[in-house]
């Protein structure tokens, strides 16, 4: 398989994920909240024409194969940064023989199989793609070869994220495909869009039935 798909994600325990949502949902709440969204990611990719990883964080390989399955590769995050993590993921990628890479979290549940399956497409034309978040980041990052300098030193969480790095891309000369633009599920005024993700979802769950 020449694609994979590596999915960041932490293991559910209250306090210590989706920390912003605490005072909308309570610390269980947000905990929980992390888990539906990393199951409701890998719903998405079932069929995906790529091996796919989950790069953890909180919690050891045991736990997050009871949780999520045996099926899946597993590998904790290494690094002390978002930045760095994401240079070790791709690099780890790259060393294993796969000639494209993309990386998503699982914060932005209308990330689909067809819209990762066409950032897969992208990139045997480009040397990039970004999923564009309306926050001003990212939510998806796709290489052919990785790049550390598209991730050190980076303002992470301010609206300048994607342009920033399409600066540093643009220097590189390397060609970028920008995908649609998405929400994240961030903040408590977030939280109506993974409403409407769910009513999606049963409905065309009703719908197949």
């Amino acid at each position: 398989m020449r694609n994979h798909l590596i999915i960041f994600t932490r293991y559910p325990i209250p306090g210590t994920t989706k920390t912003r949502l605490i005072p909308a949902l309570g610390a269980a709440g947000a905990a929980d909240l992390q888990r539906q969204l990393t199951e409701h990611t890998l719903e998405q990719v079932v069929g995906l024409a790529a091996d796919i990883s989950i790069f953890f964080s909180g919690g050891n390989q045991a736990e997050m194969q009871t949780w999520l399955g045996e099926q899946w590769h597993y590998q904790p995050q290494k690094g002390e940064g978002l930045g760095d993590r994401l240079i070790n993921a791709f690099h780890h990628s790259e060393t294993l023989g796969y000639e494209r890479t993309l990386i998503i979290g699982i914060d932005c549940p209308e990330i689909t199989g067809e819209l990762l399956t066409e950032a897969f497409s992208a990139l045997e034309s480009h040397d990039a793609v970004f999923g564009k978040a309306h926050d001003g980041g990212y939510y998806l990052v796709g290489l052919q070869t990785v790049i550390p300098e598209l991730f050190t030193d980076m303002p992470w969480g301010t609206e300048t994220v994607l342009a920033e790095t399409l600066n540093r891309a643009n220097s590189f000369n390397l060609s970028s495909k920008i995908l649609r633009t998405l929400h994240d599920i961030d903040y408590p005024e977030d939280l109506a869009i993974w409403e409407q993700v769910q009513i999606q979802k049963a409905a065309a769950t009703k719908n197949a039935g």
